[in-house]
């Protein structure tokens, strides 16, 4: 299992840019009683039968890590949401896209921790592809916040050097924390 919620979510999204969208949504939602995360993407989607196989823990289909043998990442984030009463819905059409999402319930014991969102955001905005990321960030006090990557790298100028993620983490940071310097 992952340490915390966000571990999931840097999974899933991962796998939404190893597959080759070129548009991942990312919408997190924490309440006192659910955390629940949704991830879009217009990659080139599965079919029902792969669909059903990524859930498997000892399936990987090879291209995308020649030689790894399972594919832990869905059937851990499904596995959590079972054990913790929430729920888990996997929805992919092949070429248009696969949405994953799930609700844990944030009560329940076995449930881990959100982890560090602003850390996780900064990571999604990272990868070193072509891609437009959106997130939507409800915080657990209501607060809501939207960034995209297409505007952070506008703001940055590019987001490969040190100087441009420490100021994307600086400025993700003081959205976590309500209080929001901008980039400039």
């Amino acid at each position: 299992m992952h340490y915390t919620v966000c571990d999931y979510i840097l999974d899933v999204f991962q796998n939404s840019v190893e597959a080759g969208a070129s548009t991942i949504s990312v919408e997190i939602i924490e309440s006192p009683d659910t955390i629940a995360v949704t991830v879009t993407d217009d990659g080139p989607g599965m079919t029902a039968e792969t669909q059903q196989k990524v859930l498997d823990p000892f399936y990987t289909d090879g291209e995308k890590h020649p030689g790894r043998r399972v594919g832990l990442g869905l059937p851990f984030v499904k596995q959590t949401a079972d054990q913790t009463g929430g729920e888990f819905v996997l929805s992919s059409r092949l070429g248009f896209g696969t949405t994953v999402s799930f609700v844990l319930d944030a009560r329940n014991l076995d449930t881990p921790p959100i982890g560090d969102v602003a850390r996780t955001v900064r990571s999604l905005m990272c990868f070193d592809r072509p891609y437009e990321a959106v997130i939507r960030r409800t915080r657990r006090d209501g607060a809501t916040y939207v960034v995209s990557r297409s505007e952070l790298i506008d703001a940055l100028g590019e987001l490969e050097s040190l100087e441009s993620v420490v100021m994307l983490g600086q400025f993700l940071e003081s959205l976590e924390s309500g209080v929001s310097p901008g980039l400039d």
